[in-house]
């Protein structure tokens, strides 16, 4: 049996972690290199680091900050925000991240999946989703969840996957820091359109939410953020309640 892994994700704003609530009122969560170490040593499966203002700032991703945290951390480490081509991509594995995250940029232009897929190998693409329920329908949205599309997050999904993404990251924009439970329907539905790993990614919120998504949601991995930066949780004692459920992670 495949370990569910435990994500740690730092939202990167102006060189500073900062997590929200529904994407928006965000406040400070600390020095991302400091919050990076401190994962690494918890155990923490993987990191991601999303350079949440690059899109909407049309700029790169903050290269130097990533290879500070790179240096701090021997986790696999993916990387997101302000990623368009090949080049942005190259940039930041040299700066010692393992994958990269795309989003509003694989939907403008969906060919970049092929691209980065063949130039570097599926498993380094992972393809994030941000969505919204909609009048009954899930919507994909771009840049930091600002911009609706009329794009079914279901139909999407199988898109990308097709295009050679290794993984997918699914946020329900709906669930995001409200701590009230990742969206598991969703996710399990999810799950059995796509052959490809899913990242859970909003609302986590209380030691039970992360075992509802692996068992209910069918969710491969679990990303959270505040609950991990505000000390309500803390990846040990997580990983240790999850074993005791008969849920396989790594210790």
């Amino acid at each position: 049996m495949l370990t569910k892994r435990i994500i740690p994700c730092l939202d990167i704003k102006d060189g500073r972690t900062v997590k929200g609530v529904n994407f928006v009122n965000l406040r400070d969560a600390g020095d991302p290199v400091e919050l990076a170490a401190q994962y690494a040593e918890q155990n923490a499966d993987e990191l991601v680091f999303l350079d949440i203002s690059a899109t909407e700032q049309k700029r790169k991703t903050l290269a130097n900050l990533v290879l500070k945290v790179a240096e701090a951390i021997d986790i696999p480490f993916t990387v997101g925000g302000g990623i368009s081509s090949v080049e942005d991509v190259d940039v930041l594995l040299k700066n010692g991240a393992d994958k990269v995250s795309i989003n509003s940029a694989a939907v403008k232009r969906p060919e970049l999946i092929n691209e980065l897929a063949t130039a570097f190998g599926s498993q380094c693409v992972v393809v994030a989703i941000d969505a919204k329920q909609i009048k009954g329908e899930w919507l994909v949205h771009l840049v930091g969840g600002k911009v609706p599309t009329e794009i079914n997050l279901f139909d999407w999904a199988k898109e990308v996957e097709q295009r050679g993404a290794g993984e997918l990251l699914f946020t329900s924009m709906d669930h995001d820091g409200t701590k009230a439970g990742f969206a598991n329907e969703v996710l399990a539905r999810l799950s059995r359109e796509v052959n490809i790993p899913i990242i859970a990614s909003g609302g986590a919120g209380e030691l039970k939410h992360f075992a509802d998504t692996f068992t209910h949601g069918k969710a491969d991995a679990a990303l959270a953020a505040s609950v991990f930066h505000f000390g309500e949780i803390s990846v040990p004692d997580l990983k240790q309640q999850l074993k005791a459920q008969q849920i396989a992670v790594r210790l």
